[in-house]
């Protein structure tokens, strides 16, 4: 959820801060060294468990308020530091334009040391104390654990499985067909050829790899096969168990790797099996290797099917050019969409709602869970007004349930680091179906201090261009060219309507980069004619 990373990123900040060796010597020189440091004693224990506070927070109401307030405190709290940044750089000024500059004694004429000294102390004991209240409510959660931002979450989605009803997939068969025929290709010159298959979350991959797997040519063309829903960590000794256990049907977890690794290699020893691959999200290269030479085993013509949403992870573990994956036709959609928004036949009797139901697949984006989530939401409604509801609203602001696409294009938005999640949520601001240019883009991130980099040599524009390709990576973005220097791109639409869900749940950030928006979050939608505009006057200017 994003406002609990917010909050994690922000504490990152102020302890980044508090530790530099400026902010240091001026403690010292303000005389309010003792209390920022039990501030930063209390920050540091709290940041350890907000990672894990974040991933609780969904199933535990007084997590979210309890985070809530701390990010009240946050803000707050960076506030103060930017008065003594301010105060160090007024005394800066004073120093080099000196004391005969009638101009500048007039202008600071007001500060005065001992006045910013007391009145200070006074905002910093305040604020530690404030914290000091809200940390000791940590207690209540018993079972928060502390964990750091370099791991990637676990995605909890469930685990898929190897059957399909081929009635209930609409629009693949050209898709099927062109991935049978990459699997039963002897020419690819490949021992053990890996094809991935590439898209968006929610866009029907794991559907389409059933298919294929259940296909009769394919069942005769492979002498094995075995489905392998990978999903949350890409560890080595659970896979073999997962692909032993496809192969024998027994459950083989008592062994360990090296047994494993050896009654596996006697099972596939000689054989063209395929091997699927569903939900892969790991990217680390030396793990996946590690797996494929266990595999290689197998006769020449073995293959292994991948899906993933990631082009990252395709470039990493494919042999072939990855399949990326598109959405369905206009008409395909809708008749997914009359499939689940009413009982067989019944659409012929309500026409006016199917020519609504029209409208409302276009929201889709040819994507068949999002489809497949809106005609759920409407089964067994047949009050016109409820149709429309959904007809003129984004899907973000529809109800929730477990499943729906916003849950499952939630899934890449936990994997995020936090810096990424602070820059997705800025997106919000930015219009749907516009092409965008890291050029334009990077000065507002810039301005509103959402870059970050630990390699202080890297500069601004080279990290902006990083964020935009991981962005790229998750398949939030679309129409994206590398121009080297920069990046040309376009904000997806469900990538954007999740961008203003998590936008929604953290308005203080959006207010901060764009003021005007105040208290009410639901103005965010609109902030996007601000881009425009400048996009316009831009163009003039030149």
């Amino acid at each position: 959820m994003a406002v609990e990373t917010f909050v994690f990123n922000i504490a990152g900040k102020l302890l980044g801060e508090l530790a530099s060796p400026a902010f240091q010597e001026a403690c010292l020189v303000w005389g309010v060294e003792s209390d920022l440091r039990r501030l930063e004693n209390t920050l540091s224990n709290v940041k350890a468990v907000l990672l894990d506070a974040e991933d609780q927070q969904v199933h535990n109401q007084q997590l979210t308020v309890w985070l809530g307030q701390l990010r009240e405190v946050f803000y707050d709290a960076q506030d103060v530091l930017d008065e003594f940044e301010c105060e160090a750089l007024r005394k800066q000024v004073v120093e080099m334009q000196g004391s005969t500059t009638r101009k500048v004694r007039r202008f600071f004429s007001s500060s005065n040391p001992l006045i910013f000294r007391t009145k200070m102390a006074h905002k910093v004991k305040e604020i530690r104390a404030r914290l000091d209240e809200v940390a000791a409510d940590r207690a209540k959660f018993h079972n928060l654990s502390e964990r750091s931002d370099d791991r990637h979450v676990v995605r909890g989605r469930e685990m898929s499985y190897s059957f399909v009803q081929p009635s209930d997939v609409i629009g693949r068969d050209q898709d099927k067909e062109k991935i049978v025929e990459h699997l039963m290709d002897p020419s690819d010159g490949q021992s053990i050829s890996v094809v991935p298959v590439v898209g968006i979350g929610g866009l029907g991959k794991t559907a389409l790899a059933k298919l294929v797997f259940n296909d009769e040519r394919v069942i005769e063309h492979f002498e094995l096969k075995c489905w392998v829903c990978v999903s949350d960590e890409f560890i080595l000794k659970q896979l073999l168990v997962k692909i032993i256990k496809s192969i024998t049907s027994e459950n083989r977890s008592d062994l360990d790797e090296e047994q494993l690794q050896m009654l596996l290699r006697n099972n596939l020893d000689g054989k063209k099996f395929l091997l699927v691959l569903d939900d892969v999200w790991n990217e680390d290269r030396g793990k996946w290797i590690e797996l494929r030479n266990l595999l290689m085993g197998g006769a020449n013509g073995s293959k292994i099917l991948v899906t993933t949403r990631s082009p990252t992870i395709a470039s990493i573990m494919g042999t072939v050019s990855p399949y990326n994956l598109e959405g369905l036709l206009h008409q395909d959609c809708l008749s997914l969409f009359i499939k689940w928004a009413f009982d067989e036949g019944k659409e012929r009797q309500h026409t006016n709602l199917v020519e609504i139901g029209d409208a409302i697949v276009k929201k889709c984006k040819g994507v068949p869970l999002a489809v497949k989530s809106l005609g759920s939401l409407l089964y067994s409604k047949l009050d016109e007004r409820d149709w429309l509801f959904v007809r003129d609203n984004e899907i973000w602001k529809l109800n929730r349930k477990e499943g729906d696409i916003l849950s499952v294009l939630q899934l890449s938005y936990n994997q995020m680091p936090s810096y990424l999640k602070q820059c997705f949520a800025f997106l919000s601001l930015l219009p749907k179906d516009y092409g965008f240019t890291t050029f334009d883009l990077i000065p507002f991130l810039m301005a509103n201090g959402l870059l970050q980099s630990s390699n202080e040599n890297q500069e601004l524009e080279d990290i902006g261009n990083q964020y935009v390709d991981e962005l790229y990576s998750r398949c939030f973005l679309e129409d994206y060219i590398d121009l080297g220097f920069m990046r040309e791109f376009k904000i997806h639409d469900l990538a954007h309507d999740l961008a203003l869900s998590s936008a929604q749940k953290c308005p203080e950030l959006i207010r901060r980069c764009q003021p005007e928006i105040g208290e009410d979050w639901h103005k965010i939608a609109h902030a996007s004619e601000i881009y425009l505009n400048y996009k316009r006057f831009k163009k003039a200017d030149n």
